[in-house]
């Protein structure tokens, strides 16, 4: 075979569109390059920019400081204190499982606490710290910075805590702080809250809880490319929360929790001059201090299934029968609409009875009081006379008259949680047991039984209305100024008068039915009640309650107000199965206005009797 010969236009050919080929990838290259530097450098500049500061630049949350509540003389009821936690950073570990189980050596862990730890592991950032105890001793926290060097991803952390100086007797009014939950968080501006932050879960911190939170601050820190903390400045400083001032006094409020003994109840102090709430009591109460970092299930479980109830604010909460305690304003009631005067008189025989029917509603006293005027009648605490005054005035002006008193609605009392109660009329049985209304309902009303119902803070609202003859101004825990209502008609000073004397009479007169709490130095002023807890037959009906199970016997009510002739301090007491007013509930009032006349007039002399 021959050698072949070179062909040079071939060749030619071949390189030049090797050296095209190689231009046009060097171009495309080229511009690929080119448009993503325009795109990193131009359309993405700012972006990275603000990455870049990001990077350097470290913004955090400075938590504002939870405002602290005091009494009304500046005594400290509610602060902060520097508590301990105790967190790890998953992610810093070299054993976590390992470490968790080590460190119950040197801190208390319960077990159950230690199970919810391990699952919130599971699902937390290895790079965010997870708190393992909440609140740690001084014992535990010295014990820990001894063996730190062992527990790397451990360490502990300063907070500010809240602590109650009487968690038992607020435990209702000024409630308790703990840690949000989500269903809270979400109703919250995430601005303003953190979701490991407290908050208000029950009474006052609940109720003021916007006020006491503040609002967050921001640190700005500068760090390196190493990680290094360069410089920190406080670009905004926090608004802490603004403290609260009660206008209880927490002398009284002792005084009021202590009176109670062993009696379970409700008890309310007030200035009916200015609507001020000088105590407000629900016994039995509870330690609000162990609810904060966290009750255990065990405690919560003894809390929570005590039969009695030290979870429930009674005070405003509490549903009862308003027993003989409407009787003053079932009187004013009748002096009103003119059908009673203060000499008008009937004769109690021990019974009353309607128009036309058999049924007998029975008074207190077997045989009856005989001729009885309008002070007797409350003096004596007359059912037949208030049956009778009943069924004049009819039920729907009885309704239409006590419910400007507040009676089955809201009073607006300055404290989460509060129940409305029940002021019966004719609309409220068709639309609640679909039923007419029944005459014989109407007489049971007139001494505060059948479908009425009533709450403790309800009865204060009213009695403070009544004791400072029609001066309507609403009740709060809080200083502050409040606009004073009208009622929405004008009693006549000459009937405020006679149902005064009525009840000065209840405790000053020789048949007063509270003789008993009378008082050496001043004139008191009050009326007994009794709730029934379940109604008897009418052959049982003057058989002794107390002779039944404790849990059935009848709720003792009592309301006073004192000194009768210029009232600064009006009461009302609720003591739940004290079968009567006059014996469990009146001393109780009568303990609370003795410690407030005593405080405020050092020249009385305490009672001797």
């Amino acid at each position: 075979m021959g050698r072949q010969l070179k062909q040079p236009s071939h060749e030619k050919r071949i390189f030049t569109e090797r050296i095209v080929f190689s231009i046009v990838v060097v171009l495309l290259v080229f511009a690929l390059l080119l448009s993503r530097y325009f795109y990193l450098q131009v359309i993405k500049h700012e972006s990275y920019k603000i990455q870049a500061e990001q990077n350097k630049i470290k913004i955090t949350r400075i938590a504002p400081t939870r405002g602290l509540i005091y009494d009304r003389n500046g005594t400290l009821l509610a602060e902060n204190v520097t508590t301990y936690r105790l967190e790890v950073t998953a992610e810093k570990t070299t054993n976590l499982e390992q470490e968790l189980l080590a460190i119950t050596q040197l801190v208390s862990i319960e077990d159950e606490l230690m199970a919810e730890l391990k699952e919130q592991l599971k699902f937390n950032p290895v790079f965010k710290p997870l708190v393992i105890k909440p609140k740690l001793t001084e014992q535990e926290v010295a014990r820990f910075a001894v063996n730190q060097h062992r527990f790397p991803g451990f360490a502990i952390q300063p907070y500010l805590n809240r602590r109650y100086l009487f968690p038992v007797e607020f435990s209702h009014l000024i409630g308790y702080v703990g840690k949000i939950n989500q269903a809270e968080y979400a109703a919250q501006d995430p601005s303003i809250y953190a979701k490991d932050e407290y908050f208000g879960k029950t009474g006052l911190e609940k109720y003021y809880e916007q006020q006491l939170h503040g609002e967050p601050g921001q640190l700005v820190t500068e760090i390196n490319a190493q990680g290094k903390q360069l410089t920190q400045r406080i670009q905004q400083p926090p608004n802490n929360g603004t403290h609260l001032y009660l206008t209880i006094d927490v002398a009284l409020q002792k005084a009021a929790y202590q009176a109670f003994g062993d009696e379970t109840g409700a008890a309310i102090a007030v200035n009916p001059q200015n609507g001020e709430i000088l105590a407000m009591v629900s016994k039995p109460g509870y330690d609000t201090n162990q609810f904060i970092s966290g009750i255990s299930q065990k405690n919560y479980d003894e809390l929570a299934n005590s039969p009695d109830k030290p979870l429930f604010d009674r005070s405003i909460k509490g549903g009862y029968e308003p027993g003989s305690t409407i009787k003053p304003y079932m009187a004013l009631a009748g002096l009103y609409h003119q059908l009673i005067t203060p000499e008008y008189t009937m004769y109690s025989n021990g019974y009353y009875q309607l128009p036309k029917q058999k049924r007998r509603y029975h008074d207190w006293k077997q045989g009856g009081h005989g001729q009885v005027n309008l002070v007797n009648s409350l003096a004596e605490s007359v059912n037949v006379f208030f049956y009778d005054l009943a069924y004049k005035l009819g039920i729907d002006r009885i309704h239409d008259f006590l419910a400007p008193f507040q009676f089955g609605q809201l009073t607006g009392i300055d404290v989460a949680g509060e129940k409305k109660g029940i002021l019966p009329s004719r609309q409220w049985k068709q639309a609640n047991r679909n039923m007419i209304w029944f005459p014989g309902e109407t007489v049971i009303t007139g001494i505060g039984q059948g479908y009425f119902v009533i709450t403790p803070i309800q009865m204060a609202q009213a009695l403070s209305v009544l004791a400072s003859q029609g001066k309507f101004n609403p009740l709060h825990t809080v200083k502050q100024d409040l606009s004073p209502k009208e009622l929405p008609f004008k009693i006549a000073d000459q009937d405020w008068a006679t149902v005064h004397d009525g009840m000065t009479a209840v405790i000053n007169a020789p048949n007063g039915t509270a003789r008993s709490i009378k008082s050496k130095a001043y004139l008191i002023a009050g009326k007994s009640g009794t709730s029934q807890v379940y109604g008897k037959r009418e052959e049982d009906i003057y058989k002794k309650n107390e002779e039944l199970p404790k849990h059935l016997r009848n709720h003792a009510l009592f309301i006073a107000f004192a000194p009768a002739e210029q009232p600064e301090i009006a009461v009302v007491v609720v003591a739940e199965h004290g079968v009567s007013g006059t014996r469990a509930a009146a001393p109780i009032a009568k303990s609370i206005i003795q410690s407030y006349m005593q405080a405020n007039h050092s020249l009385l002399a305490e009672d001797n009797e």
